[in-house]
């Protein structure tokens, strides 16, 4: 399987595994499972998702995006 790593070392459709070593969640989270994080991430606060074959991938860009726009939304008095 071929896969084409960007500058930062993740594919530009990460899986679940890479999305969570992304975030770093098992660092910043105080919960035990990363899946159930993840899902709480997509049902309340939009993590962008899509999904090939019944499998959830996350579009780095997007994710990315994701993250700036809760920075910016923090950031705001």
């Amino acid at each position: 399987m071929y896969e084409e790593l960007n500058q930062v070392g993740f594919p530009e459709l990460m899986t679940e595994a890479e999305l969570v070593h992304f975030l770093r969640i098992p660092d910043v989270s105080r919960g035990t499972n990363p899946h159930n994080v993840v899902e709480n991430l997509k049902r309340f606060h939009q993590l962008p998702c899509i999904h090939i074959s019944r499998r959830p991938l996350y579009p780095l860009v997007a994710v990315r995006r994701w993250v700036e726009e809760k920075l910016a939304k923090e950031r705001r008095p």
